[in-house]
């Protein structure tokens, strides 16, 4: 179904909770995966998962329709992800490198998590970059976003989003190669 035809749905009174359940269908499993691969563990990317679309839920009627409602719905999943791993960090008031050591485990101990050798590695590389570095490179390596897109979801420039996507990748390489 087209985003415009699920909007009308979900704006419409008679219609809302049919047309809501329909754009939860339509975008939770991607939403489920950028989160997932941002906070490793699937618990937490469940979690955080329904807690994008009660916003969106709430935050529907205030969409303006000037960009896709599937980047609307990245930048509030984005959004709640940083948000997640601040209050984690604060939380137990853990140096980054912590955090990424606790996800770095997960990785090995989740036996859901797909993927062979090399796809881990990569995952584990992936925990040693800044959290918006990282998000980066999910956005353009996992979702193949173009930078346009990139930059409307998190409000940076393109040539910003260039220069971090580079520098991740030179970091991962760095990372695969030790």
């Amino acid at each position: 179904m087209e985003d415009k035809e699920l909007l009308l749905k979900v704006r419409n009174p008679e219609t809302r909770g049919y047309g809501f359940n329909l754009l939860v269908r339509a975008y939770q499993q991607r939403v489920y995966w950028l989160v997932r691969k941002m906070v490793i563990d699937h618990d937490d990317a469940d979690d955080i998962t329904q807690e994008v679309f009660i916003k969106v839920h709430k935050a529907i009627d205030q969409f303006r329709e000037d960009s896709q409602l599937y980047t609307w719905i990245y930048r509030i999943a984005t959004n709640e992800c940083l948000s997640f791993l601040n209050r984690k960090k604060r939380r137990f008031f853990l140096p980054i490198e912590d955090v990424a050591g606790q996800l770095t485990a997960k990785i090995d101990s989740t036996p859901g998590l797909e993927g062979d050798e090399i796809q881990k590695k990569l995952q584990k590389a992936l925990l040693k970059l800044p959290d918006k570095q990282r998000l980066v490179f999910n956005m353009r390596y996992y979702d193949d976003l173009s930078y346009e897109d990139m930059a409307e979801i998190t409000k940076t420039s393109v040539g910003a989003l260039k220069a971090s996507y580079h520098h991740a990748v030179k970091k991962i390489e760095e990372f695969l190669t030790e």
